[in-house]
């Protein structure tokens, strides 16, 4: 068992890892474009999301964490080579979605300092490699990952400051929505939990050695950070936005959350926007990379996990270089991304029904542990509602390629 001051650390690294693994380019436009087509009832669709992750997250994070074992290990000792498909699932979808990250940061310096994204992107895989390299890299990671949360926070503050948001319609809206569009909770609820950012936390907290029933304290306190933080910024996003669009703005469609600091401070905020680009790409970047990796490692004992760790400076130069080659050559393949999108969608139902079935059975949790009741039944409502909405986005995902 870990010290209370360094257990504390470990659940705080997990908790920024995961909300800033979420809070990636792709969170910035869907909230933004969201925002601008249904104005204040997207307050509604956040509110949706946020108790969602909080049934994923307080879930996935305690039974992986209890039992002391990586989620395609549980996978694995539930079914036999059922945590194979679900490691393929993970570094797939974790694999390509990069390729939009390392876009993100290259489009971050390309608003910045006005080098082309592709150079941009170079740049920012360079730094990515140099972060997971480095002696301690866990340690850099995390304290990385949180001076960019900082920086991510301060400046959307300052963008809704001066922006004078509605938020008594929005606080309104939220509650008592004139419309409800379903199709905006599916898309949110699977960029913020979606495939291997579910994990992220989880597996950061087993790297740093906190398991066990008795770390159930600083498990919560991860999740629920996470979850708080990432929620902190789409609700801040949020309001940034309803506030532009309330004054007569429309945001530009092809980039509706440049267009949000362009509006509320000139040019001066589409440079802050450059930077909070580069910030929410190079964090997903990490975050992706991170648990992409560590469900390729299927160890049980000290040897193989000696091997792992040894292959694994390996494994994390393939990750990046491959995602920034791809962005470099190629740019964003709309096409795959549309497809490893919408296969994205039923990750989460998946894992998180074989979870809920594995946390019943006493060889793999332990003779003492007893899942509490409420989050069983939170989890398996979540579940359904996933699966029916991951379904949707398969069939919509695949239609919109013919």
């Amino acid at each position: 068992m870990l010290n209370n001051k360094k257990a504390f650390n470990v659940a705080m690294g997990a908790a920024f890892l995961m909300a800033m693994s979420a809070v990636g380019p792709g969170f910035l436009t869907q909230t933004a474009a969201f925002t601008s087509q249904m104005g204040a009832d997207f307050g509604f669709a956040i509110l949706v999301c946020i108790l969602v992750d909080i049934g994923v997250q307080l879930n996935i994070w305690r039974i992986i964490c209890v039992s002391g074992k990586r989620a395609q290990q549980i996978a694995n000792e539930l079914v036999p080579g059922l945590g194979y498909v679900l490691t393929a699932l993970i570094v797939i979808g974790g694999l390509t979605f990069n390729i939009g990250n390392i876009g993100g940061v290259g489009l971050g310096f390309n608003v910045l300092f006005g080098i082309s994204p592709e150079n941009g992107a170079l740049i920012g895989g360079a730094i990515a490699l140099i972060i997971f390299l480095v002696r301690n890299a866990l340690i850099v990671m995390d304290r990385t990952v949180q001076v960019l949360a900082v920086v991510k926070v301060l400046l959307i503050i300052f963008i809704v400051a001066i922006s004078s948001p509605p938020v008594g319609q929005a606080a309104i809206h939220t509650i008592a929505p004139s419309h409800i569009d379903f199709y905006s909770i599916v898309t949110i609820v699977g960029g913020t939990v979606g495939g291997y950012i579910s994990f992220s936390g989880g597996h950061r907290l087993l790297e740093g050695g906190l398991k066990g029933k008795e770390s159930i304290r600083y498990i919560n306190q991860g999740a629920l950070t996470g979850i708080g933080v990432a929620s902190f910024i789409r609700v801040l996003l949020f309001l940034a936005a309803l506030a532009v669009i309330a004054e007569g703005f429309k945001l530009n469609p092809l980039n509706p959350a440049a267009s949000i600091f362009s509006a509320a401070a000139g040019n001066f905020g589409y440079k802050f926007f450059g930077l909070v680009l580069l910030a929410a790409g190079m964090t997903s970047t990490l975050g992706s990379t991170f648990t992409s990796v560590s469900f390729l490692n299927y160890s049980k004992d000290k040897g193989t996990e000696s091997i792992f760790h040894k292959l694994r400076p390996v494994l994390i130069i393939f990750f990046i270089v491959f995602s920034t080659a791809v962005f470099y050559f190629i740019g964003s393949p709309a096409k795959i991304l549309v497809i490893v999108g919408a296969i994205n969608g039923l990750i989460l139902p998946i894992a998180l029904a074989i979870l809920l079935v594995a946390v019943t059975k006493k060889k793999i949790m332990g003779e003492l542990y007893k899942h509490p009741l409420w989050l069983t039944i939170f989890g398996w409502i979540i579940v359904v509602f996933m699966a029916y909405a991951g379904v949707e986005s398969v069939i919509k995902g695949f239609s919109s390629l013919f």
